[in-house]
């Protein structure tokens, strides 16, 4: 091989040229935002928000497939890939006014959870205490004990609210073995990184958790709005009363979506759908709401699992679902600035 060549010299320096990437496929970042690398912390010391991929789901229970879910998100759109993208409504362009950027996949192996989860609790603390934002691509809900950790390992346990959308409470207890995407909000309570009581639901329904995990939530003093109370009281209210009670003693909020939470009419491509949801445009509506009316200190996307999806609808919802709450956050850190 010549000096010059640029051809790499071992699978080692192969691997480490193609980080940050995509674990799963070609590598690009979320709709053309700059890349950046965690290893380079002055690669996001001015990002108001990072991306980052979990590419994981061997905490799936049903149906895998959510490992390509972050590949998917971030190519789901038909405008290039530009890194630019105004909001028609808010008249702010979000990947731009926060400085938004790609670090890539965490390493997350299928056969070795702890480790992964591991890895991505401390890529989501790394960004929370550069001053930015993680914006996690999922993987499946497992990834939360991580993510939501991570933010509060850099804001303090107890001092960050978690407002859940979702069709599953996600706090079963597999006879102690806590590693699946049905237990992280269980892990996350007992590990005292969130609170029980700052704790929101939203969208619940169907035929699972059984009465004794619904007895343990109330013991935590958990709130959840399951879908009969949301359509009975309106979306609106009820995430009225959610950010109230997240604004109560605590520094934020994490936001973690599971796109089940909408119908399955809507987002077939996930692995434990469940009909009668939200909406795609009520979703949207509420996780800007959230960006723009709360502290959001991380958030995650999960669930998206791509080989049920149906011309790409759940992907680009998931997409969306990121590129709304981002909206919020500029339009709030644009008011906070004017005053």
């Amino acid at each position: 091989m010549s000096e010059d060549s640029n051809l790499p010299r071992s699978y080692e320096e192969a691997h480490l040229k193609a980080r940050p990437a995509n674990r799963y496929g070609p590598s690009f970042t979320f709709l053309g935002v700059p890349r950046a690398n965690l290893r380079r912390p002055e690669s996001i010391e001015s990002a108001g928000a990072v991306i980052l991929g979990a590419p994981f789901d061997a905490g799936t229970s049903y149906r895998p497939g959510a490992r390509f879910g972050p590949q998917a998100i971030r190519s789901a759109d038909y405008i290039p890939h530009s890194g630019y993208r105004p909001h028609l409504g808010l008249g702010v362009d979000p990947l731009g006014e926060l400085a938004v950027v790609d670090a890539g996949d965490v390493n997350m192996q299928q056969l070795d959870s702890e480790p992964s989860l591991q890895r991505l609790m401390e890529a989501c603390r790394q960004v929370a205490a550069a001053d930015a934002i993680p914006v996690v691509l999922g993987g499946d809900h497992t990834i939360t004990y991580a993510t939501a950790q991570g933010v509060a390992k850099h804001h303090g346990f107890g001092r960050v609210a978690l407002i859940h959308f979702d069709a599953h409470a996600d706090t079963g207890d597999s006879d102690g073995g806590l590693w699946g995407h049905g237990t992280p909000m269980r892990r996350l309570i007992l590990s005292g990184a969130v609170r029980g009581d700052r704790f929101l639901q939203i969208g619940l329904r169907g035929y699972w958790p059984d009465p004794p995990i619904l007895e343990w939530m109330a013991d935590q003093r958990m709130r959840w709005f399951e879908m009969t109370e949301v359509v009975q009281r309106g979306l609106d209210d009820c995430l009225d009363e959610a950010l109230e009670t997240a604004a109560d003693d605590c520094d934020g909020v994490f936001l973690s979506v599971d796109v089940d939470v909408v119908d399955p009419g809507m987002a077939p491509g996930t692995g434990t759908p469940e009909s009668g949801g939200l909406t795609s445009r009520q979703l949207l509506d509420a996780v800007r709401r959230i960006g723009m009316e709360s502290n959001l200190l991380g958030m995650d996307v999960v669930e998206v699992s791509p080989p049920y999806d149906t011309s790409d609808v759940t992907a680009l919802l998931a997409n969306r679902v990121v590129l709304e709450a981002l909206s919020g956050v500029a339009v709030r850190r644009s008011g906070e600035m004017s005053h």
